[in-house]
């Protein structure tokens, strides 16, 4: 099953989210596809995001792959969160000049509250080039709503 993830949060005035919003003139932008198990993510780096000369820098990369696992907490776990641990590891520099990247998160382990994601990071030839364990503290899905605006589950697809 392959489905595009919608942004239910663009209806609120001000959402300015740097991973996620649309509108962020500043932002990532990233937007996700549900595939099975796995949330992904393809996304262009632009070069004002460099560290080195023509190298995604490591803040953005760790930055993508956090975003991509709270959104699989969001869609799989049907829940939100924060983000408790993150670990990562940089394998191979991301070029900045050679088109769109992916991020693959998939659910590694659940328990009472704390959610483990791994992500992982692919440059444009396909190679693995980063990945994250990622730890994110869940809230019970009353609180979600409250606190965090959670939407209603059925708001992150479309209408069939």
């Amino acid at each position: 099953m392959k489905r595009k993830i919608l942004n239910p949060y663009t209806q609120y005035d001000g959402y300015q989210c740097f991973g996620c919003s649309p509108d962020n003139p500043h932002g990532l932008r990233m937007t996700f596809v549900e595939e099975d198990d796995e949330l992904v993510s393809e996304w262009e780096p632009r070069d004002f995001m460099q560290g080195f000369f023509n190298v995604l820098h490591g803040g953005i990369q760790a930055t993508l792959m956090d975003e991509i696992g709270y959104w699989l907490v969001q869609v799989k776990v049907k829940t939100s969160g924060v983000t408790s641990n993150l670990t990562s590891r940089f394998l191979r520099s991301v070029p900045t000049d050679k088109g769109k990247i992916k991020l693959v998160a998939r659910l590694t382990g659940q328990r009472r509250n704390l959610v483990d994601v791994h992500v992982k990071l692919f440059c444009p030839d396909g190679k693995l080039c980063a990945q994250s364990d990622i730890t994110y503290f869940t809230f019970p899905p009353e609180v979600a709503k409250k606190k965090l605006f959670y939407p209603p589950y059925e708001q992150f697809f479309e209408k069939e």
